[in-house]
């Protein structure tokens, strides 16, 4: 890869991981939290919607992996920096709402334990959608 292509991507990937950073905020409009995943082969239900890091830089920066080995490079990037690979989005309900009595969001929400909560400030997300992007784009499909 040529040092243009590469600082080419580098840009890429800086603008789809501001990109992703504020969509994710508009999303908190919608939902109040989510859970992280990490791994792809939990358990799934009719309950939850999954985001995983490759839906999320579709989704919110645009960026499709040119190949196979780009999306295991993103996953593997993801695991060695013990980020989430996918997040869990309560599918029936609003789970966080403050009407839900006992559901409050605490400060604790933004901890990378647990239930995240995307008002008391979780970048969780944010970081594992770019770190997936930013190793797959590294990754030489040629």
């Amino acid at each position: 890869m040529s040092h243009r292509t590469a600082l080419r991507r580098l840009a890429t990937v800086g603008g789809g991981a501001v990109t992703a950073i504020a969509l994710t905020a508009a999303a908190a409009t919608a939902h109040h939290c989510y859970i992280p995943m990490y791994t792809l082969h939990g358990p799934q239900s009719d309950s939850w919607d999954v985001f995983t890091a490759e839906d999320g830089a579709a989704i919110l920066a645009g960026y499709v992996a040119e190949c196979d080995g780009a999306v295991a490079a993103g996953y593997a990037s993801l695991e060695a920096a013990g980020l989430p690979v996918a997040i869990k989005v309560k599918a029936t309900k609003t789970i966080g709402d403050p009407k839900d009595e006992g559901r409050i969001p605490t400060r604790n929400g933004a901890n990378g334990k647990g239930l995240e909560y995307f008002g008391a400030g979780s970048t969780l997300a944010d970081e594992a959608v770019a770190t997936w992007i930013a190793a797959a784009m590294a990754f030489d499909c040629g």
